[in-house]
């Protein structure tokens, strides 16, 4: 079987300061598959997300990313939203003059243009996915993120999850600045959202999201590279015990931000 998403010894640095961020990734994800990548602060674990999702302020060095059995290292970062992939930021960014509502229908659309439903039939999809996250009907009149509350940017990121159905969703702490009750909701509409054709690489600090969304597989992240794959329990253990014993027994540096 072809993996979903299959990265290749990725090197990869900041293009304007030459600094090598990502030092040897390899990780496989296959279709209903949850991977949950934990990692201190200024491990790199945001910058493998960009350069996923093809932030030209990052540059591939050496290795490769292949969907689905083919190289995207060429492709754009729009080219490879409408092959299915999806980032969810870890800090949105407000955007004046764009409704949430007209982003939506209009990136739905360009990612999925065989799909010939309704400006209504979306529309009222739209309405239901608002409705199961908490959020009021109002809110897809609103600019993007414009005076949004944190729970609400975060709310937002799954909304457009649940809404444009990438194939592939990675999500960076998604779970920050979540009080518990958000938590719980955002939680359970990843658990919703996510299908058998779907994988999902969830990127947090903490084990909290998965008591909820449950993962197949955990990677601990240090300095530019996985050291460790596991399943929850090694999650819970590194709560119990922090990276700093991890970074110890395996005898590497940890990078604090």
């Amino acid at each position: 079987m072809t993996a979903l998403l299959e990265i290749r010894d990725l090197r990869a640095e900041v293009v304007e300061e030459g600094v090598e961020i990502l030092k040897g990734v390899n990780l496989t994800i296959n279709k209903g598959e949850i991977h949950a990548l934990m990692g201190p602060n200024g491990s790199g674990k945001s910058t493998l997300a960009h350069v996923i999702m093809g932030n030209t302020k990052y540059r591939v060095t050496s290795g490769d990313i292949l969907f689905e059995g083919q190289s995207i290292l060429n492709l754009s970062t729009d080219e490879r939203a409408r092959l299915g992939l999806f980032l969810s930021f870890q800090t949105p960014e407000e955007i004046e003059g764009i409704k949430m509502r007209q982003f939506l229908i209009n990136s739905y659309r360009n990612i999925h243009p065989e799909d010939q439903r309704t400006l209504l039939d979306l529309n009222k999809l739209m309405t239901e996915l608002t409705k199961k996250l908490d959020l009021n009907q109002d809110f897809l009149e609103r600019y993007i993120n414009t005076g949004f509350s944190g729970g609400e940017k975060k709310k937002s990121e799954i909304l457009q999850m649940g809404f444009l159905k990438p194939r592939l969703c990675i999500l960076d702490e998604i779970d920050s600045g979540l009080d518990i009750d958000a938590l719980r909701i955002v939680s359970e509409s990843i658990n919703n959202f996510k299908n058998d054709e779907m994988g999902i690489l969830l990127i947090t600090h903490y084990q909290r999201i998965l008591n909820y969304v449950v993962p197949d597989y955990v990677h601990v992240y240090i300095d530019g590279r996985i050291v460790i794959t596991g399943e929850k329990e090694l999650a819970e253990k590194i709560e119990k015990i922090g990276y700093s014993t991890i970074e110890k027994e395996l005898g590497l540096k940890i990078n604090e931000e």
